[in-house]
């Protein structure tokens, strides 16, 4: 979950909320690749969830970070609730997932090597204190109950409104996690396309990373449950979003959607205040019921587009929602994927050309057949696996003309990123596949050797 936004002056023009979107516009050799990912913690004894305080908690964990790597703490009035270095920040989902938030750089190499300096220091401080993190797209036993409640005010008020607007919502906040990369656009024209390519096939990546077969303790009959658990969440503000493909889609019809989507809270001196369900067009207007009078500042209109959870979502810049957390090498082959389709032109096109002519209804069976089936699934004659192959090849290709080497030049570009992708694609089994092969046959349906196994 994002950290309250800062800067920026009120609002007075409601043509400020659209130049905020496109002051996300960049020319290309400015773009950059922004990776996060989430991952549990337990108690490696108890196999339970990593409690918020103690001796053996999430507070541990991020005070170790602070003092062995030099982290800048991150506080909601006297609790630790995150770190931040050179850009990069180390946060808390509701339920004590912790999730990097890596910093802008400008190739897979980077952003790797930044993800594998990460995990290796949180196994160095987890490991002396018996300590395990594991990258599942759902809680594979722990009911809601035994998750830790954090002392974060915004995820007080979302467990409320969650639990009011349909069935689902606080499994997602406290029972998932995922692995999210955020692109540029240099344009409008460019973000459009870039949106439309990413929605329409979230569900390739959700049956690639599928990760989420297993919850409360047994097979759930979905290779993505995480992916399942967003069909119910609140349709104000998830979904496929229709109208992106609609003729004149540009920044406006984004930031009028947006001023539809009820509010959560408003920030202020370090606090959060209670608007849940309240109208950011009243906000503008200084009709906000909890702020009478007061009008929003460009920092609220940051934090309210953090609150829209749809598969992919823009704010000044693009992001890409529809994968499970996954196994430590998956982690680098996400940002690869979407890089390859998104910042090569040639592949972008190439990407729209498969899409442009999917309609409503065959996005969303898409989205529930992904989630349900995984590589396995086939809409409309459709086959999940060999569309994945298609867009992987269409990948490759873009990796393979941006031509960014690594390795002090060694690696000539950054299509090795994409070796686990070709492997899952080759044995067509996806992560929830390999999971589900284990359950049935060396684990003896014991999901506690997920643990052991699957731990980073």
């Amino acid at each position: 979950m994002s950290i309250p936004q800062s800067g920026g002056g009120p609002i007075t023009s409601y043509h400020q909320l659209i130049e905020y979107l496109e002051a996300g516009c960049k020319d290309k050799q400015s773009w950059r690749i922004g990776t996060e990912h989430e991952k549990f913690g337990f108690l490696t004894d108890a196999l339970t969830p990593l409690p918020y305080y103690g001796e053996r908690s999430i507070v541990k964990i991020l005070s170790d970070l602070r003092d062995d790597f030099g982290w800048d703490p991150i506080l909601e009035g006297d609790a630790l609730i995150g770190l931040s270095k050179l850009g990069a920040n180390i946060s808390l989902e509701p339920g004590g997932q912790l999730e990097l938030s890596g910093a802008p750089l400008t190739t897979i190499h980077e952003t790797c090597d930044e993800v594998n300096q990460h995990l290796v220091e949180v196994k160095a401080v987890s490991d002396r204190l018996n300590v395990g993190f594991i990258g599942l797209g759902a809680a594979p036993e722990w009911h809601h109950e035994q998750m830790p409640i954090l002392p974060k005010g915004r995820y007080k008020l979302m467990t409320d409104y969650m639990g009011r607007v349909d069935t689902h919502g606080t499994q997602m906040m406290y029972r998932t996690c995922t692995v999210q990369v955020n692109l540029d656009f240099g344009s409008q024209e460019d973000m459009v396309k870039k949106f439309r390519v990413a929605l329409a096939l979230q569900p390739v990546a959700t049956a690639i990373f599928a990760n989420s077969p297993f919850f409360e303790g047994k097979p759930n009959g979905h290779k993505s449950w995480r992916s399942r658990i967003w069909r119910n969440l609140d349709k104000d503000r998830t979904g496929m979003l229709p109208f992106v493909f609609d003729e004149g889609f540009g920044f406006e019809a984004w930031a009028e959607y947006a001023l539809d989507v009820p509010m959560y809270f408003v920030y202020r001196d370090g606090k959060y205040i209670d608007a849940l369900g309240l109208s950011f067009r009243d906000f503008l207007k200084g009709k906000l019921p909890v702020l009478p009078g007061e009008i929003p500042t460009l920092s609220d209109w940051a934090d309210h587009l953090t609150t829209i959870f749809p598969e992919a979502r823009i704010k000044q810049f693009l992001e890409m929602r529809g994968a499970d957390s996954g196994p430590w090498r998956n982690l680098c082959a996400l940002p690869a994927f979407w890089v390859g389709i998104c910042y090569n032109q040639n592949s972008l096109d190439a990407a729209w050309d498969i899409v442009k002519d999917w309609d409503v209804t065959f996005h969303e069976d898409l989205r529930v057949a992904a989630s349900v089936n995984g590589l396995s699934a086939i809409v409309n004659n459709v086959k999940m696996i060999e569309l994945a192959r298609q867009v992987t090849a269409i990948s490759h290709e873009g990796l393979k003309a941006r031509a960014y080497a690594g390795a002090g030049g060694l690696v000539p570009d950054e299509t090795h990123f994409l070796n686990s992708i070709h492997d899952i694609l080759e044995r067509e089994k996806s992560p929830a596949d390999d999971l589900l092969d284990h359950f049935h046959g060396s684990w003896g349906s014991d999901i506690k050797k997920v643990y052991e196994e699957f731990s980073y």
